[in-house]
C-alpha cells in the first residue's frame, strides 16, 4: 500500500500504535490509562470516591514519595540505582527533630539538612565514578550509614513541637469546593517543575539521557559524562533531605525506623512510571504518575476497609513485575 491511499484514519492509527509500542511512552500511557480506570472504578464502587478531595489527598500524603522518586528518577535515567534514600529520609527527619530541640532556628535546620544529604549523596557518587564502586554496593552502604545515624541521634521517637514546622504542617489552603491542601504538595510540585525543567532544557538533563542510552557515545560526544554521574546521586541526596523535611511535617516527629523500604516504594513508582531500569528514557512526570497509582491502590484498600495494608505491597510487586516484563517486551521490539 503506498501513502498516497493511505487515509487519515489509518495514518492516526499507525501513530497511536507506534507511540504505544514505543519504550519511550507505552509505559507512561499505560500508567496513565491505569490509573483513570482505577480512580473510576473506585467512584464506581465506593461512595464519595471520585471527588476532588480524594484526588488532591494523594498529592497530600505522597508528597514526600513524589520528591522522593524524583530523585531516583535522575538516578535510574542513567542507568543507576539509590538503595540509601529511606535511610536518607529517617536521617533527615531525626536531625531536624533533635536540632529544633536544642533550639536551632527552623531555617537554618532545614539549610543543615539539605546541605549533609547532599554532600552524603556526592560522596556516593564519587565512590560509583572515581572508584568504580557499583551503585547497589554504595548506596546499601550509604544505606546502612544513614540508618546508624539516626540511631546515634536516638533510640527513640523525638516530638516536633517548633511553631514553624507546625505551621507548614498542619496548615491547609483552600481551593474553593471544599477541597484544599498542603505546604509539602507545593513543595513537592515546585521541585518536579525544577526537574523536568533540567532534564528537557538544560545541558545537564541531556547528558543523563545520553549516559543511560550509552556512556561510551555520551563521552564521544563531549558531554560531561563523570561530571553528571556523581551531580545525579549528589541530586538523590538532595531530594531525599527535601522529602525527609516533608515527610517531618507530615507526621511531626523523628523516628529512627520511619521509611523503611521506602526505597523500594520509590523505586516501585518510578518504573511503574515508564523509566526504564537499565537507563536513557522516562519521565519525570512518568514518576510523578506512578507515585499516585501506588496511592490509589493503598486509598482503594482503606476505603474497603476489609483488606489488610499488606495487599497494597501484593497489588504493587504484581504491578512492578508486570511493568517490568512490558519494558522488556518494548525494548526487545525496538532491536
Amino acid at each position: 500500500m503506498t501513502t498516497a491511499t493511505v487515509s487519515p484514519a489509518q495514518r492516526v492509527t499507525a501513530g497511536i500504535g507506534r507511540t504505544f509500542t514505543s519504550p519511550k511512552y507505552g509505559p507512561v500511557l499505560v500508567t496513565g490509562i491505569l490509573f483513570i480506570a482505577i480512580f473510576v472504578g473506585g467512584g464506581m464502587r465506593y461512595g464519595n470516591f471520585l471527588t476532588g478531595q480524594v484526588f488532591l489527598n494523594l498529592f497530600v500524603d505522597n508528597a514526600y514519595l513524589i520528591v522522593l522518586a524524583v530523585g531516583m528518577t535522575f538516578v535510574i535515567l542513567t542507568g543507576g540505582i539509590d538503595l540509601s534514600v529511606g535511610a536518607v529520609v529517617a536521617l533527615s527527619g531525626m536531625m531536624a527533630a533533635s536540632l529544633l530541640q536544642t533550639g536551632w532556628p527552623a531555617p537554618v535546620v532545614i539549610a543543615t539538612i539539605l546541605l549533609s544529604t547532599s554532600v552524603l549523596g556526592l560522596l556516593v557518587g564519587l565512590m560509583i565514578h572515581h572508584f568504580k564502586v557499583q551503585p547497589f554496593i554504595a548506596t546499601l552502604a550509604a544505606m546502612f550509614l544513614a540508618r546508624g545515624l539516626c540511631y546515634v541521634i536516638s533510640q527513640s521517637s523525638i516530638s516536633v513541637t517548633d511553631p514553624t514546622f507546625v505551621a507548614l504542617g498542619v496548615t491547609r489552603m483552600s481551593l474553593g469546593g471544599g477541597m484544599s491542601i498542603t505546604w509539602s504538595v507545593i513543595i513537592a510540585l515546585a521541585v518536579v517543575a525544577a526537574a523536568v525543567w533540567v532534564l528537557h532544557r538544560t545541558r545537564t538533563g541531556r547528558t543523563v539521557y545520553a549516559i543511560g542510552g550509552g556512556e561510551q557515545s555520551g563521552i564521544l560526544m563531549g558531554l560531561p559524562v563523570a561530571r553528571t554521574k556523581v551531580l545525579v546521586y549528589v541530586i538523590s541526596g538532595f531530594c531525599s533531605g527535601v522529602a525527609g523535611i516533608l515527610f517531618t511535617f507530615y507526621t511531626l516527629s523523628g523516628y529512627p525506623l520511619t521509611a523503611i523500604g521506602t526505597e523500594l516504594d520509590a523505586i516501585a513508582a518510578v518504573v511503574i512510571g515508564g523509566t526504564l531500569l537499565t537507563g536513557g528514557y522516562g519521565f519525570v512526570l512518568g514518576s510523578v504518575l506512578g507515585v499516585l497509582v501506588l496511592g490509589i491502590i493503598q486509598t482503594i484498600i482503606t476505603f474497603e476497609g476489609t483488606l489488610s495494608s499488606w495487599w497494597t505491597k501484593i497489588f504493587i510487586g504484581a504491578l512492578l513485575l508486570v511493568f517490568i516484563l512490558l519494558q522488556r517486551l518494548l525494548t526487545a521490539r525496538r532491536r
